[in-house]
């Protein structure tokens, strides 16, 4: 049994104990409106069925508590040898471009890390306990097809300080893996900041439309026989599935 399954059974088993729940209450009302009007057929009635419903209750309880299939220790081995694969299947199914990278998943926007020892995943740097395959698909699915600008000016003035600093007065093309090592000089930063961060935000900004800095400086990401080397290079899976490498940047015109 799959994660899926075992959510899917016990919500049905919980909804079960809800519903339960619900005819007990109508049962207990019943039994009130009979004492108010002193019927005494109908209390003896009401009594009847409330025990006949407790004993339904205490056994919707019983099945709802051993649903869950996963034992601790049967919950931390399949999120770190099945999981992933899990969610591969479920993203095909949802139609969510996503794929298996250096032990992660990539779905754009989204760097996907499955943390095992803590039942949860983390979605780029936010930690998120929700782990139901479905559910965690439609949130990428809506991710995917949303459009967002709101942080690529920001990330983009930061790219064009740290080049500012690393290409100094002459200018040029610089390897962006120089440019990552400026962003991650203050201690466990790359720990916090992973070069799978800085591909897709390279990404996001190469496909945002957004071309300039404030101050007016165009950049470019040229390519480059050095792209062979993948510890100089920053790869991200876009969208489409495509793979796409990036190796230096270049920034024109405007002012440091």
């Amino acid at each position: 049994m799959n994660f899926e399954q075992g959510f899917s059974e016990v919500e049905r088993a919980a909804t079960g104990i809800v519903r339960t729940a619900a005819t007990l209450a109508s049962a207990a009302k019943a039994m009130i409106r009979a004492a108010r009007d002193g019927d005494i057929a109908s209390v003896s009635k009401s009594a009847q069925k409330l025990g006949s419903l407790a004993d339904t209750v205490l056994q919707e309880i019983s099945n709802t508590r051993s649903a869950w299939p996963f034992n601790a220790d049967g919950e931390e081995r399949y999120l770190k040898e099945q999981y992933t694969d899990e969610l591969l299947r479920a993203a095909e199914k949802e139609g969510v471009k996503m794929q298996r990278r250096d032990g992660q998943l990539i779905a754009y926007p989204f760097i996907v890390r499955v943390l095992p020892a803590e039942r949860a995943i983390q979605l780029n740097r936010t930690k998120i306990a929700k782990l139901r395959p479905s559910k965690l698909m439609a949130k990428l699915k809506v991710a995917q097809a949303h459009k967002s600008k709101g942080s690529v000016q920001p990330f983009l003035e930061a790219l064009y300080s740290a080049y500012a600093l690393v290409a100094g007065p002459d200018g040029g093309a610089v390897t962006l893996a120089k440019i990552y090592k400026a962003f991650t000089l203050l201690p466990n930063s790359s720990a916090e900041y992973s070069r799978d961060d800085f591909a897709r935000d390279l990404l996001t900004l190469d496909r945002s439309g957004i071309a300039e800095t404030k101050s007016g400086a165009r950049f470019s990401l040229p390519a480059s026989t050095g792209t062979k080397e993948s510890r100089d290079t920053f790869a991200c899976v876009a969208p489409d599935g495509e793979v796409v490498t990036y190796y230096a940047i270049h920034f024109t015109g405007g002012e440091p």
